[in-house]
Formats: structure tokens, sequence, C-alpha cells
């Protein structure tokens, strides 16, 4: 990873912002895109203070034409992309009914078309090379809508249709250029102080919550090791399945419990900044306010990502037991 030239998307804060320090840890040289430019700043701070080096490219990454912008400005700075992570979001909570069509437009063009934005502007110059890593990062939410949160589910699935066709197509051409999608479990990030709500109660993540240092972790991984996907948390892996053997008894469940469980118990402010459109003036970094709640470790990322080494530890047990129990006949 040392040198390793690295692009990050939502590069500001949460999920970004972890990355951006756990890569800065392995002397890697990062491209922060955002559009906050005072926390692109405070996360190039951090990246050199941890041993990296970054530049910043402040870009909305629902303008194809800023994300190319910014993947010259960081070659120009760095030479030739290595890692490309698109990990820009944004999100609105509440019913279909109440959000207006511009809301959704908008989540879809930063959530969705941000990846394809990122991806083309990544393969413009990994496929020439024939080299390079793009991870997408993806949710639980891929496979399994919720209620409340319907222009997000649906930009994520997205996500995933397109990660599928993207395999596909470089497969077919025999590329050595890999893609990984990550999918995340419910993460303390500042992104529930900042999504555009219509609900009564402030939001809170849905499910066991981690801190985005266990995101990063993976995503770290994943850019050496690009599998077609990887899940973090026992929860996102059960989402999925259950999902695909269960779907009628989800929709139901969710009914149920879906409303409330993503709704704490204090009052919504009312008028409160979003950063659908805009950013959030300041720098949030990347915990939101769930840090009690949030576990900084998940051991089925630890078995996922260690899957070998498993392996091969409970082949010798089994084979010592074997030998034991043939020895006592």
């Amino acid at each position: 990873m040392n040198e390793r030239v690295v692009v990050i998307t939502g590069a500001s804060a949460g999920v970004g912002r972890a990355t951006a320090r756990a890569f800065a840890a392995r002397g890697a040289r990062i491209g922060l895109i955002a559009r906050n430019a005072e926390a692109l700043e405070a996360a190039k701070q951090e990246v050199e203070a941890r041993g990296g080096k970054a530049v910043v490219a402040v870009a909305d990454v629902a303008d194809a034409e800023a994300v190319e912008r910014a993947a010259r400005t960081v070659e120009e700075a760095f030479g030739p992309i290595d890692v490309w992570i698109n990990n820009a979001m944004a999100s609105v909570l509440g019913p279909i009914r109440e959000i207006p069509a511009e809301e959704f437009r908008r989540v879809t063009e930063v959530t969705y078309l941000g990846v394809v934005h990122g991806t083309q502007a990544a393969l413009r110059r990994m496929l020439p090379r024939d080299e390079g890593v793009i991870v997408q990062v993806g949710s639980s939410l891929a496979y399994r809508g919720i209620p409340l949160q319907a222009p997000y589910c649906a930009a994520k699935h997205a996500v995933q249709g397109f990660h599928d066709s993207l395999r596909s197509e470089l497969m077919h051409d025999g590329s050595k250029v890999r893609v990984c999608m990550v999918n995340m479990p419910a993460l303390n990030t500042p992104q529930f102080r900042w999504l555009r709500s219509y609900m009564p109660r402030k939001a809170q993540p849905f499910g066991p919550i981690f801190e985005p240092e266990v995101a990063a972790q993976a995503i770290v991984w994943a850019s050496e090791h690009p599998r077609r996907e990887l899940n973090v948390g026992w929860k996102t892996t059960q989402a999925i399945v259950a999902n695909a053997f269960a779907p009628g008894l989800l929709d139901r469940y969710l009914g149920r419990i879906g409303f409330d469980a993503q709704q704490g118990d204090e009052p919504e402010e009312p008028g409160r900044p979003d950063n659908l459109f805009h950013p959030v003036p300041g720098d949030a970094g990347a915990h939101g306010a769930f840090s009690e709640k949030a576990k900084t470790v998940s051991p089925q990322l630890v078995a996922n990502t260690h899957r070998g080494a498993i392996g091969a530890a409970v082949a010798v047990v089994a084979a010592v037991g074997l030998m034991r129990l043939l020895s006592r006949k």
C-alpha cells in the first residue's frame, strides 16, 4: 500500500474520513473528493499527520465533469490512480408519499450516478494500463429495502446492478482491472444529523451499529483483496440471505418495526440544515452521535477476511479428531 495513489469520494466525513485515515497510516497518497472544502482541508491535515500525502479536490459527484476534473487533479499531483473508492452518498428519511420528486432525483444523482461518474473516471485511467481496483461502498440496503429510506435503498440497489454489469464487462474484455462491492451495516457517522427528514423524531441507525473505522478496515482490505463482494457484520449477511428466501415476511416485519427503529426519542429540530443540496458548514469528522452504542470490531468481518486461515485451522482440528477416533478402534 505504501505510495499507492488512492481516490476517496465523500472523503470529508463519516466512512470516507475514516477510510482516508486508514490509508494514510499505510503511507498512501490520497485524493480527497467532496463538496465541503473546510472539512477536506481538515482531512488532509489528518492524512499528513498519519504519514500519508493528500490533495484536495472540491467536487459534487453528481457532476460528471467535476469528477473528471478531480481525477485529473489527483493524477497531476501524485501520478496514476491505483485505487478508486466510490463512497459519497445522500439520503432522505420519510414516507415515499411525502418526499418531492426533486429529492428522489438528488439522492439518485449522488448515491448512484456518483458511483457511475467515479467509476467511469477511474476506468478511463485504469483500462489503458490494464490495472487498478475500484471499490464500491454498498450496503445491506442494496439487497433489502426498508421503510422511510426509499430514495437511498433504490440508489443502492442501482449500484448493486451496476456492479454486476461492470464485473461481467471486465471479464468479457479479459481486463485486469478489479472491482469489489463492500456492503455496510448501520454505521455511527454524521449522516444522521445531516440527512433531510420528514419524521417527527431524530433519525438513528437501524440495527447493530459499528464505528466507521470498521467500514474503513473493510475498504482497505477490499482494495488489496478485491473479491466480488465483502459483507460487513452478521446482520448484513443475514438481511441479504433472508430477503432471498423470505422477502414477504421481511416486508411485514419491517412494516411493523421499521418506522420506530429509525427514530430516537428526541424530537426533530424544525428547520435544521441538511446536506442534500449543499454541504453543512464546519468539520464533522468521522463519527456521529452514537458512539456509546457502536461496536469497534466485527467478528464476522475478521472471519470473512481470514477464511483461508480459519478453514485450515478447522481442517487441522477435524484431522486431529479423526486420528484420535481411529486410534481408539
